[in-house]
């Protein structure tokens, strides 16, 4: 096996590794499971606000 085969082996095993791995991120971010969480990230920076609004009914 030459030094160019060798490298070009790892290249394409570097690239499986990585396709797999990104298809394996999206499966994890489009699971149900993960919705409720990320509806409640989702509206974080929304919080403040809220917490705002209230505090400014609350001095009227």
């Amino acid at each position: 096996m030459t030094f160019e085969q060798m490298i070009m082996d790892t290249r394409i095993l570097f690239t499986v590794v990585s396709f797999l791995t990104f298809i394996g991120i999206i499966l994890w971010a489009y699971s149900a499971r993960r919705r409720a969480d990320f509806e409640v990230a989702a509206n974080l920076p929304f919080a403040d606000e809220f917490d705002t609004q209230a505090a400014e009914k609350q001095h009227v």
